[in-house]
């Protein structure tokens, strides 16, 4: 039978969100969140701050699930929020989290081929923590179209499969599809035309009288002693 998870906003309220006796069932939270493709930012802050607290209790698996989570809300700056708790000499000396730690910067940098190499080349290390967050990758993907979108208005076909990390051409053309984006008959993929998203704006400056009085005054006053 699963666990109610309704509570789980209430028990962070107050003095109750310190207790460290929350610790093993924010811990399964954790879990649920990533079996599940659910995310509660604030809950999993909670829990650090509880590590950061009571380092004894610090699970290094936990917190890069956590990490991992965070990373799939980019552009949103989760990820940084929950860096933050955690130690930096747990973030240096750790491999798991130091590794997350580069995959991270490798996608704030917008380096997206160096990332899906990183990723894969040393998934095998650590599978049973990448791998058990369900829809670890597909949160990536959303984040690059965002970025794509936002940036290009035209971008060669293969390009885009290799930064989304070289999706078969039947998985591109759905998400082709799926964004209202355009394959050309030239290999390159339409995605919009910013020039038309561009919005001019009247900016109105209002000075009333009172704010010129003293000026024009002391302008007066100048002239006629001269």
């Amino acid at each position: 039978m699963s666990r109610d998870w309704t509570s789980i906003d209430s028990m962070l309220q107050g003095i109750e969100r310190y207790n460290p006796d929350n610790i093993p069932l924010l811990e399964e939270y954790v879990q649920y969140q990533i079996k599940e493709k659910k995310y509660n930012l604030d809950a999993n802050l909670a829990l650090l701050k509880l590590y950061q607290f009571n380092p004894n209790h610090f699970q290094t698996v936990v917190s890069a699930h956590i990490l991992l989570k965070a990373l799939t809300n980019l552009p949103h700056s989760d990820f940084l929020l929950c860096k933050c708790l955690i130690d930096n000499s747990r973030l240096e000396d750790e491999g798991l989290l130091h590794k997350i730690v580069d995959l991270s910067d490798l996608l704030e940098r917008c380096q997206f081929r160096e990332f899906w190499l990183l990723l894969r080349q040393e998934k095998a290390n650590y599978t049973d923590v990448v791998a058990h967050v369900n829809g670890f990758e597909d949160g990536i993907v959303e984040f690059i179209l965002h970025i794509v979108n936002k940036t290009y208005q035209t971008i060669y076909f293969d390009e885009l499969k290799e930064i989304l990390g070289n999706l078969s051409n039947d998985e591109l053309n759905k998400l082709i599809k799926n964004k209202g984006w355009r394959k050309q008959d030239d290999g390159y993929v339409f995605v919009a035309n910013h020039e038309e998203s561009i919005k001019t704006k009247n900016i109105v400056e209002k000075i009333k009288f009172d704010d010129v009085s003293s000026v024009l005054s002391a302008s007066v006053k100048t002239q006629v002693a001269l």
